[in-house]
């Protein structure tokens, strides 16, 4: 399958898409899954949702304030609750189980798209990998969304498998030197560093380009 060279906007609807699936994959998680470590990560299950529920909250913020800030991040306080895990400004009660630790990821991606939703296209907001665009922040939104949902299907035994167009898009607006005439979904693991791809050589260190096109 390939995926056009034409970078097509990622919105607002496509962050909702990508977080609804996840919810959805998550919600068939064993009981015993949340204390597996996901896929090759040094966090369990738990953890890493509540990581990815923290980087969807930590986008909104960046670019939520009047004036976003262009020399640093918005500065909330991120801690690890144990020696190694990660440091987050969101930690999910334990009491409210798996069903409120899904509540609290809806919850953090629905943040980040009003964010975008109602964030003119001009405004810019520090990134460690260069400032973006409300568009550049929902997109990273998606790639951390589909990443780490590869990162927990690997560790709970989930299938998962996002659709190619959303994969397309992300790719188009944050890694524009990706291959465009390989598999979408496995590029993006690719590109990420957490898949083979026929033909290229394995990444072993990445980052994406937020920086606003057009």
């Amino acid at each position: 399958m390939q995926h056009s060279t034409a970078v097509t906007a990622v919105t607002a609807d496509d962050l909702d898409l990508a977080v609804r699936l996840a919810v959805a994959a998550l919600r068939e998680a064993p009981p015993e899954a949340w204390d597996a470590k996901a896929g090759s990560l040094e966090w369990d299950c738990w953890e890493t949702v509540e990581h990815l529920s923290d980087d969807l909250f930590a986008y909104a913020a960046q670019i939520a304030p009047r004036t976003p800030p262009m020399d640093g991040e918005v500065p909330f306080v991120w801690e690890s609750r144990r020696p190694g895990g990660p440091a987050n400004a969101v930690h999910a009660d334990r009491s409210a189980g798996p069903a409120g630790l899904l509540q609290v990821l809806d919850a953090c991606g629905g943040m980040l798209s009003a964010v975008v939703r109602c964030t003119p296209p001009d405004v810019r907001a520090h990134h460690g990998f260069g400032a973006s665009d409300a568009e550049g922040f929902a997109a990273m939104g998606i790639v951390e969304t589909l990443v780490h949902m590869h990162d927990l299907a690997e560790g709970s035994g989930l299938p998962w498998e996002p659709p190619a167009d959303l994969c397309a898009r992300v790719l188009g607006r944050l890694f524009p030197d990706a291959p465009d005439d390989t598999d979408p979904w496995s590029t993006l693991l690719w590109a990420t560093g957490r898949g083979d791809l026929p033909g290229h050589p394995r990444v072993t260190s990445w980052r994406w380009y937020g920086s606003p096109r057009g």
